[in-house]
């Protein structure tokens, strides 16, 4: 089986996705990393945190490969469900996971992530968001693939928010989710590094800077906060957000 680690982008997908990977190895399946070197998935899985980027059937046939001779592991995507991988979740081949963040702190966590990156010399994905209109409509595009996933009934749903507020509670959700052994001392010891004040930072794929909840309203305009507002407002409600 596949474990899918789907994220919203700067919603902590990194951190979820390492933490999932973990909790696998220490119950004895497979490391994702060893998947993607044996398996030779370097064209399917990114380098960073194996993530297969679109659901493609041609990707999902070849991650399938080693699922299907037997092995259990985690990727990472931030790509919504297609007919594909909606018809392999159906069949119990896919186990979904989906962690999202107010979109506003999302985006400006992006918009500000991509100009460090030019900054310092080295772009990244989120570069391109040079203004408030192209990140908006960036998230916003995030914002509706949220939407399909929410649809998914097979899918583990949690927000970025709870799991830094209470940790212990989400992750015994995820826990009995993946059906692991929550006594294992191996599981605990996961647990305990991933904690929100002590997860390693500097670790290679984490993308977890313990972000701050609503900064949204200190960094960002009046007049930003009502277009905000105006184009998340028939989601924020139903994700659990005020306006």
């Amino acid at each position: 089986m596949i474990i899918l680690s789907v994220g919203m982008p700067r919603a902590g997908s990194g951190w979820f996705f390492n933490l999932t990977n973990d909790l696998l190895v220490a119950s004895g399946f497979q490391d994702a990393h060893y998947i993607r070197k044996q398996y030779h998935l370097q064209r399917v899985l990114t380098e960073v945190n194996c993530n297969i980027g679109a659901f493609t059937l041609p990707r999902l046939a070849a991650a399938m490969v080693p699922s299907l001779l037997g092995n259990t592991f985690t990727v990472k995507a931030h790509a919504g469900p297609t007919n594909a991988a909606l018809r392999l979740i159906h069949r119990g081949m896919l186990l979904p996971t989906y962690v999202y963040r107010d979109p506003r702190d999302a985006m400006l966590s992006a918009r500000e992530y991509g100009q460090r990156g030019l900054e310092q010399g080295r772009a990244n994905t989120f570069s391109h968001l040079s203004n408030f209109d192209e990140a908006i409509n960036f998230m916003l595009g995030y914002v509706r693939i949220w939407e399909s996933w929410m649809e998914c009934q097979e899918a583990f749903h949690c927000r970025f928010e709870d799991l830094l507020i209470n940790y212990d509670f989400e992750l015994d959700r995820l826990i009995k989710f993946l059906k692991l052994d929550a006594t294992d001392i191996s599981i605990l010891d996961v647990v305990n590094t991933y904690r929100p004040e002590t997860a390693p930072t500097s670790q290679k794929g984490l993308h977890f800077s313990q972000g701050k909840i609503g900064r949204f309203r200190q960094k960002m305009t009046s007049e930003q906060q009502e277009i905000m507002s105006t184009v998340f407002g028939p989601y924020l409600d139903r994700m659990g957000y005020q306006t």
